[in-house]
């Protein structure tokens, strides 16, 4: 499990069933700055719903960058990538970075 600013990511067994490929290798934009939590690799992103996934191929590493956090490396695998939320008085919302 790894965390970069408001993503927390985890590495899953395999992809669920009927996620579908996703373009680009952006995993969210900063609401409060702009910036991007970018992957290096093209063509590794996936989606199921609301839920973003990637797969690092074999004998590859993927490197997630972002302006004010160091980066993050991720070994092959299938990871999924969780939108941290925090709870004010009137509902639940997404962690802004």
């Amino acid at each position: 499990m790894k965390r970069q600013g408001d993503l927390l990511i985890r590495k899953i067994k395999k992809l669920p069933e009927q996620a579908k490929k996703r373009q680009g290798r952006i995993l969210a934009e900063g609401e409060a700055t702009g910036h991007k939590h970018e992957l290096d690799l093209e063509g590794i992103l996936y989606e199921k719903g609301d839920t973003l996934y990637f797969s690092v191929p074999e004998s590859e590493t993927a490197t997630l960058t972002h302006n004010e956090h160091g980066p993050l490396t991720f070994e092959a695998g299938t990871y999924k990538v969780v939108r941290q939320r925090e709870y004010s008085p009137k509902s639940w919302r997404q962690v802004s970075d």
